[in-house]
């Protein structure tokens, strides 16, 4: 491309940051990092009543968790600041008057009553409910009039004399009627912009090269359009991307589950899992392999083979790419994304070194990291818990048997307990005992941990150690 891209995410801080919302800003990161531009974070709090700055450090939050850096935003600072449209009204006004001087705007004094009513007798006769073009010609006189009355003026474009198009990079040509929209407001009574006009204005100001987002903003391109036009501005690509929808195509709400990345986050997902499976979400590979590193997606993200179609989301698919992804996370990593579901449930062993051999033992068999817990308790607990089939084991009675000659063989001297060595004791009683490795094998499984599937007995065992080994044999004979 021969200027810099330059991209943005602009949310409004009303809550936690929507699969969508995380979704859209993965696009345009991923659309910068291919081209070596700018990713810029703006926030859109215009909506007083709804937006809190609690509400916007819980979208970096998630942002920052999924690895979603910024170059220019709130917190970093830019050359093209402020980055909260709360900061910019001056700058919003400023343009309306220009707007004003060139008679390209005008103010109307129309209160929500009377446009209401215009809007009902409209729909009744089957007319499009456009602004009638009350206030487009009012004399100086009839303005000061209205104000005499209390009106506090809107501010309303001149709508279009021809069709609007907008030429899509994803959905193609797209043509807008020249009568589907009238003189739409840009200003509120309240000295506030509408979404429509502050979004050009700052799109434009911040130099955004690209603008990449929901297919819902589409009728929202049409007046931006000519936003950009009265101003004088040269827009900028346009990109709408297929909605999220739940496998069964209806919209995707709380109801099917996890919505949001905090969600996601606290079930025990890891942010490289999330961001490959929000990718794929309209976005398809060249090669089809779904399993991807953040370097591939990067260096492979193309709005060419963004899909105009609406992604179905797959929550199996998430977890198997999240299992996939645990598996294969480099260990040190793996503990400290651990942690916190470890303390949570009282699991505070301080070596990590430990923490991540247990770990590297059970990652295999879990999905999510809300799984661990659950997966390494026999290491923690000598108060087993055990399953059904676990005391059916126990309840052969050759099981007392093997334990018993295997507390003898522990108690030895000289006896070494490594991962091996622990097996080749099993295959020999055995052998001496005349049972078959699997019933010896089981039984002490049951024994040591409470269930009959797991992790290598061997190093079950070395990593209890030997005096716990022993404790638990002793606790299982004794019942």
């Amino acid at each position: 491309m021969s200027e810099q891209v330059r991209v943005r995410f602009a949310p409004s801080p009303t809550g936690h940051l929507h699969v969508g919302g995380a979704r859209t800003a993965l696009f345009n990161w991923l659309f910068a990092k291919h081209h070596g531009g700018s990713f810029v974070l703006r926030i859109e709090d215009t909506d007083t009543a709804r937006s809190t700055r609690e509400a916007e450090a819980a979208v970096l939050e998630d942002l920052a968790w999924l690895g979603l850096d910024w170059d220019e935003g709130p917190d970093v600072g830019g050359d093209y600041g402020p980055y909260r449209q709360s900061e910019r009204l001056e700058i919003y006004r400023e343009h309306v008057e220009i707007l004003l001087a060139e008679g390209k705007a005008f103010r109307c004094y129309c209160t929500d009553d009377e446009l209401a009513a215009k809007r009902k007798v409209a729909l009744a006769s089957g007319r499009a409910p456009h602004y009638d073009g009350t206030c487009r010609n009012l004399t100086e006189a009839e303005r000061r009039a209205r104000e005499a009355e209390g009106r506090a003026p809107s501010v309303r474009l001149l709508g279009p004399a021809r069709d609007v198009v907008v030429d899509d990079l994803v959905r193609g040509r797209v043509t807008f009627a020249k009568d589907m929209v009238g003189d739409f407001v840009i200003m509120r009574s309240n000295g506030r912009p509408t979404y429509n006009f502050a979004v050009v204005v700052d799109d434009a100001l911040m130099r955004v090269t690209h603008v990449i987002r929901a297919e819902e903003h589409l009728p929202n391109t049409m007046r931006q359009l000519l936003v950009y036009e009265a101003l004088g501005f040269a827009p900028p690509s346009f990109a709408h991307v297929s909605l999220i929808v739940d496998k069964d195509r209806s919209k995707l709400s709380k109801r099917r589950g996890a919505v949001s990345v905090a969600e996601f986050r606290e079930q025990g997902y890891l942010p490289d899992a999330l961001v490959n499976y929000l990718a794929l979400l309209g976005w398809s590979p060249l090669d089809g392999e779904e399993f991807r590193s953040r370097e591939s997606l990067i260096e492979e993200f193309d709005l060419a083979r963004v899909s105009s179609s609406p992604a179905a989301f797959d929550e199996d698919k998430l977890k198997w790419l999240n299992a996939r992804r645990i598996r294969e996370e480099p260990i040190g990593s793996l503990v400290r994304a651990a942690r916190p579901f470890l303390s949570a449930r009282g699991m505070s062993e301080p070596d990590d070194a430990r923490i991540g051999r247990m770990l590297e033992l059970v990652r295999g068999g879990v999905t999510t990291l809300a799984e661990l817990p659950d997966a390494i308790a026999f290491f923690f607990d000598d108060g087993l818990m055990f399953e059904t089939e676990a005391e059916r084991v126990l309840a052969d009675g050759a099981a007392r048997s093997v334990l018993e000659a295997l507390r003898n063989a522990m108690e030895e001297d000289g006896f070494s307990l490594t991962s091996e060595g622990f097996k080749d004791v099993l295959r020999d009683l055995a052998e001496s005992l005349g049972l078959g490795n699997r019933r010896v094998f089981m039984a002490v499984r049951a024994a040591l941990t409470g269930r009959t599937h797991g992790p290598p007995i061997g190093d079950v065992a070395a990593l209890l150690g030997r005096e716990r080994v022993l404790t638990r044999l002793s606790a299982v004979l004794s019942r």
